[in-house]
């Protein structure tokens, strides 16, 4: 049987994106399959769908920050992983993205990634432009190069075009996973995932 790919669409600001990461590597080993990571900003994927559940009063009590940690640290405690609740940023959110993808430009990208969840949810540092280089540097990145591709016009098109196509596969929110035309949202979807990649591996 051919190798399932899964993309995994995800914010770096976002606690159950860094949760639902933390088992990424599990779920391959576990079902076979091969996660494509794809950041993005999720405030730019809900401005391209038209609605922020975040600004303005709570829809839903889900969206309160109180529960939302709460939640998280519950999580976390399940998957027996590190969390804490993350300093607020002091650079635009999706520079966190863009970073990324410059990362994967330089081949290193879900190492960046990991390195960045890290870095916000586990020890709490405060993250601006010269956090995001920091972490470059750490896991050995040529910083001028690292630099210059977050600068790049063709970083930020990059990140833009994850945004819309995220979208056009009917994705609203992170962490949103998909299995060919199949959409699992959030941190807690994953054992419908991997549900879903077991029984396609077993026939």
């Amino acid at each position: 049987m051919a190798e399932t790919v899964v993309d995994f669409y995800y914010g770096l600001g976002s606690r159950y994106s860094y949760l639902a990461s933390t088992q990424i590597a599990g779920l391959e080993a576990e079902t076979g399959c091969r996660v494509v990571w794809r950041p993005l900003s999720s405030g730019d994927l809900m401005a391209e769908r038209g609605h922020n559940p975040f600004h303005g009063e709570p829809a839903s009590g889900q969206y309160e920050w109180t529960y939302r940690q709460r939640d998280a640290e519950a999580w976390a405690e399940y998957y027996g992983v590190p969390y804490r609740e993350p300093e607020r940023f002091r650079i635009d959110p999706r520079h966190l993205a863009e970073a990324c993808i410059a990362a994967g430009r330089l081949h290193h990208l879900v190492e960046y990634s990991r390195r960045l969840f890290a870095a916000i949810f586990v020890q709490g540092r405060a993250i601006d432009g010269l956090a995001l280089e920091e972490i470059a540097a750490e896991i050995g990145l040529a910083l001028h190069e690292f630099h210059a591709l977050r600068a790049d016009p063709a970083t930020v098109a990059a990140h833009l075009d994850t945004v819309r196509e995220a979208h056009r596969r009917g994705a609203f929110g992170v962490p949103t996973f998909f299995a060919g035309r199949h959409m699992f949202w959030g941190n807690d979807r994953l054992v419908l995932l991997r549900h879903h990649l077991m029984t396609r591996r077993e026939r």
